[in-house]
């Protein structure tokens, strides 16, 4: 099966993550995808493959020659994001002339609003209709590893080393390795294959928290109201005025962390603020987190002790510090790109990665790109000549000797 029909049948199979739910998987929907994964593995030939109840699919290769070579790993995530609609996705493949792709109902992806469009002119591209994502985020990288898996089990001559295969749950709300289980992947290293851009390289994540917040108020009837009541929607209005514009992400790019406020309930009586931090300098982390509590402080004292309650909660760390001290990991997948005639770039991302928990786990784990973009939106593609690429890409890796 060629890796495009592998991301087709894929992405026919909803698998989108829910936030603020506490069992593992977020979704059984994750399921559906899990088990049509375990039967090919099985029917492939891989080892020990095994579905957790959280919805973990483990397998491996085993070594096929007497050759001193660590054990290394490939991830990716089942899931996609809870942003936008993952049910019934109408796939299309066109052939990208330039220009703005204009769908048979009428929504436009615009060239002028994605620049990297300009980089795949005469690349087939798979898009959705427009009314859901396409869920290359991350199917692609799930259909190229289990590509690499048939194409090296159906050439056993090629020699290589232990390759450990992991597709993990709920990735995209930032649960994806909190059951992994390191005692059914035995690598040195892994690489999470889970990027945009044919030839990127990401070893460098943000430090990420979320913050809860909650505004009290005290709600009385307006004709009485005066110099008494408290409209908590107006005090969450200000809470969200005292932050910086400019650091938002709508205006920051690279290196350049942000605050980003994602959802709103509220009504005069109460109001429940959700937001999150980013930043690729720990020190900066550290101070934005406490910019947060100042200005809660600031409003306390504003309108009375409790007014406003905060929660802030690290969900993820850099992983820069964990991956150079390992720099054979890095020059493994360069020398991978290389020989399948890619030219490399290393990108800072901004989010996260499966790779960068595990990192702090103990498996060093660096994120490679898939050939998708425009994530987490109804304008995501996925370009067939990148996809296919990567397949030579992560061969190249695995039978680097």
């Amino acid at each position: 099966m060629t890796v495009i029909d592998r991301f087709l049948k894929y992405i026919a199979i909803e698998t989108t993550s829910t936030e603020d739910i506490d069992t593992i998987p977020t979704s059984q929907k994750e399921f559906d995808l899990a088990r049509v994964l375990v039967a090919e593995l099985k029917q492939l030939g891989a080892e020990d493959v095994v579905l957790t109840d959280n919805c973990y699919v483990y397998a491996h290769l085993s070594p096929n020659c007497d050759c001193n070579t660590k054990a290394i790993g490939f991830i990716a995530h089942l899931d996609t994001s809870p942003d936008v609609s993952g049910s019934n996705i109408k796939a299309k493949v066109i052939d990208y002339e330039g220009g703005d792709i204009i769908r048979d109902n009428g929504i436009i992806t615009r060239a002028a609003d994605f620049k990297a469009l300009s980089k795949l002119i005469g690349h087939q591209l798979i898009i959705s209709d427009g009314t859901t994502l396409l869920g290359a985020d991350d199917k692609a990288g799930v259909s190229e590893i289990m590509t690499m898996v048939e194409y090296l089990l159906a050439h056993p001559e090629i020699p290589h080393g232990y390759i450990g295969i992991c597709f993990t749950p709920d990735e995209e709300v930032g649960l994806g390795t909190s059951r992994f289980e390191m005692d059914n992947f035995p690598c040195d290293y892994a690489y999470t294959v889970d990027g945009g851009g044919l030839g990127e390289i990401e070893y460098e994540n943000f430090n990420a928290a979320s913050v809860k917040v909650v505004a009290n108020g005290l709600n009385i009837h307006p004709g009485s109201a005066k110099n008494l009541m408290k409209n908590a929607l107006l005090m969450a209005n200000e809470f969200i005025s005292l932050f910086p514009q400019a650091e938002s992400p709508a205006h920051t790019e690279g290196y350049e962390g942000f605050y980003h406020f994602n959802s709103i309930q509220a009504d005069e009586s109460k109001a429940m603020l959700s937001m999150i931090i980013r930043d690729h300098d720990y020190s900066l982390f550290e101070k934005r987190k406490q910019f947060v509590q100042d200005v809660s402080d600031f409003l306390n004292c504003k309108y009375g002790p409790g007014s406003f309650e905060i929660e802030i909660t690290d969900t993820y760390y850099n992983m820069k510090e964990l991956i150079l001290p390992h720099k054979e990991i890095l020059e493994r997948a360069e020398k991978a790109f290389r020989k399948a005639g890619i030219s490399t770039s290393y990108v800072p991302i901004r989010g996260g990665t499966d790779g960068a928990m595990l990192s702090y786990q103990g498996l060093p784990c660096p994120n490679l790109s898939t050939g998708g973009g425009n994530f987490h939106s109804i304008h995501e593609y996925a370009s067939v000549n990148e996809m296919e690429k990567m397949v030579e890409v992560l061969i190249n890796i695995a039978t680097s000797l």
